[in-house]
């Protein structure tokens, strides 16, 4: 064999021998770029909607830690737990059922000194915990021993796992029992399970007690020693037997559910004794993209490699020819990258453009539909006021009569004037507190109010203007259905076409201004409409326009932003030409 056929064997030989180490190397440094990706997208994703999940049960946790503290100054508690008054038990039945409703708390309850419960928000009920014995219970024991204790464990009567919150109620240095609210997080979970991965929250023992998967309750996340697992089953907090299998295996960062399904570990601090959460987010879809990305390259370089192996190769006759061509397609391809890479540069900088002067035009939106509620609280203040002094008054008048009751010894119809007076500051705390909702900036938020609760919200806004000319002729079948709207920017919707109705009929004899409703399949129409003089047609095409106006000194924005309101609501907002008197505004919702 000649020396120069041995030398080109040689060679390619040498060639075949680094492009495959190249190609073991590019694998290797591949698959570990591709892992280490992976679990750093993964950890940020976790971590984020970890922190964020962990504010909604801070959030939930704070709203039911203020109801015992309420509770223990309610003067029927005292009573219903020292037994001697049994009207008092009865009220404190309604009271309880009655926050607990307004507030979604599961269960409230009281308990007397010997852990038996007098009343309780659910005594209606055939699961009624009126009666029932409660002194073997931790959270009673607990908070009788301490003053106060939270308790998360399974309900012996409805069976239902939930924390429970319970205060020991003193009166005069003397305990009289406990007052126990039970939140469950049913609701939380339904929230926290949209989002991808699993949610949990455990307790110093590694049990799971709030869970987005509900399979995984009272699973543990650790072996239990067998001391632990006997105190929790003489206390029966989980009930009579925990389950055995671990919902997922720990190790580092990483859960192990299954040999195949890997889940990366983001913890967030939670307000609850020795409680963390944790939230779980699968591995394998970021695995998956970031192999993809790997290959991606992989394939590139390969490419590149054949082109270079190939090259070297070649004939020596024609190895200056390629050498030119090769340089003239790297420099093409550096031509053609630094093109892209300006291209991709320029809409970087668009795209944020875009996405700034969007969210300027939104925070402007915004202020002037503030200016616009601003504007109209000095039409509502009038009205406001009307209302508060009527109630002021009946208040004085109780209140002098109480005084001469207890001094004629007549207590029971002084305690009917303090109820009376007790139901005035909550229709004066009503009447205040729409008006702060109304006027308070706050991010506009979709939910799903009653058409009845929006209308009643403004006229008690509008107040003693729209009393004797405001007609509320909407059917209660209809102001029971639900829209898709938010409840605040809704009424500043309303607000804004009754005060420009009555504005219209200030000089109209028998003035009128008539709200009503007519359903649709998928829609409800609200209607306002009034007997003066009407719109002249000549402002059709400027009545939405911001800053037309015709009225004298208006600025020409409330229609404007009315109608915006309505159109992100999914709905609308127009002036109907009808066959009598007057304007007829038709404001269109989604039902809900």
């Amino acid at each position: 064999m000649p020396a120069a056929h041995r030398m080109r064997l040689r060679r390619r030989t040498v060639w075949a021998l680094a492009v495959a180490a190249m190609l073991a190397a590019a694998v290797a440094l591949g698959a570990r770029w591709a892992a280490a990706s992976a679990r750093s997208a993964t950890d940020r994703s976790a971590i984020a909607i970890a922190r964020t999940h962990a504010g909604l049960l801070a959030s939930e946790l704070q709203k039911f830690r203020l109801l015992p503290l309420v509770l223990a100054e309610y003067p029927d508690v005292a009573r219903a737990l020292a037994g001697a008054d049994g009207p008092a038990v009865g009220r404190l039945d309604a009271t309880l059922e009655l926050l607990a409703a307004r507030t979604d708390a599961a269960a409230l309850y009281a308990i007397d000194l010997h852990g038996r419960a007098v009343a309780a928000s659910n005594w209606r009920l055939p699961t009624s915990f009126v009666g029932q014995d409660y002194a073997f219970r931790g959270y009673f024991t607990d908070a009788m021993r301490r003053g106060q204790a939270e308790v998360f464990a399974l309900g012996t009567v409805s069976r239902r796992p939930g924390l429970y919150l319970a205060r020991r109620i003193d009166r005069g240095g003397r305990p009289l029992g406990v007052i126990v609210v039970k939140v469950e997080f049913d609701r939380l979970e339904r929230e926290w399970a949209q989002a991808s991965g699993a949610t949990v929250v455990i307790d110093p023992h590694g049990l799971i007690l709030v869970t987005s998967m509900s399979g995984w309750r009272f699973h543990p996340t650790r072996p239990l020693d067998a001391a632990a697992a006997a105190a929790l089953r003489r206390s029966r907090q989980f009930g009579a037997a925990l389950p055995a299998t671990l919902a997922f295996r720990l190790t580092g960062r990483d859960a192990i559910r299954t040999p195949r399904l890997c889940y990366r570990v983001a913890e967030a601090a939670v307000p609850l004794r020795g409680g963390r959460l944790l939230h779980l987010t699968p591995l394998a879809p970021q695995l998956a993209a970031a192999r993809g990305q790997a290959m991606l390259w992989g394939a590139g370089l390969l490419l590149v490699l054949g082109l270079v192996g190939g090259t070297g190769l070649r004939a020596a006759e024609r190895r200056r020819l390629q050498s030119r061509a090769r340089a003239a397609l790297e420099e093409e391809v550096a031509r053609r990258t630094a093109e892209l890479r300006d291209s991709n540069a320029r809409l970087v900088v668009e795209s944020e453009e875009r996405a700034e002067a969007d969210r300027r035009f939104r925070a402007a939106r915004e202020e002037l539909a503030q200016a616009n509620r601003l504007g109209s609280l000095g039409q509502i203040t009038a009205g406001v006021a009307h209302e508060i002094n009527q109630p002021l008054a009946a208040i004085r008048t109780f209140a002098e009569n109480g005084t001469k009751l207890i001094d004629r010894d007549a207590p029971e119809r002084a305690r009917e004037n303090l109820g009376r007076i007790v139901e005035l500051t909550e229709r004066i705390g009503a009447i205040t507190g729409e008006l702060r909702a109304f006027a308070r900036r706050r991010t506009p938020s979709r939910g799903a109010p009653t058409i009845g609760e929006a209308i009643d919200g403004t006229l008690m806004l509008i107040g003693d203007r729209a009393r004797g000319i405001v007609v509320d002729a909407v059917p209660a079948d209809l102001r029971a259905v639900r829209v898709h709207a938010d409840r605040i920017r809704l009424e500043q919707i309303l607000v804004n076409l009754v005060q420009n109705a009555l504005d219209a009929v200030v000089d109209t004899a028998g003035a009128r201004v008539t709200i009503a409703a007519r359903s649709r399949e998928a829609t409800l129409d609200v209607q306002v409409n009034d007997n003066g003089p009407g719109v002249d047609a000549s402002l059709d095409d400027t009545l939405f326009t911001p800053f037309a106006s015709a009225k004298a000194g208006g600025l020409g924005l409330g229609l404007a932003i009315a109608r915006d309101i309505a159109i992100e609501f999914g709905g609308g907002l127009a002036l109907a030409r009808g066959t009598g008197p007057g304007a007829v505004f038709v404001l269109t919702l989604r039902r809900a």
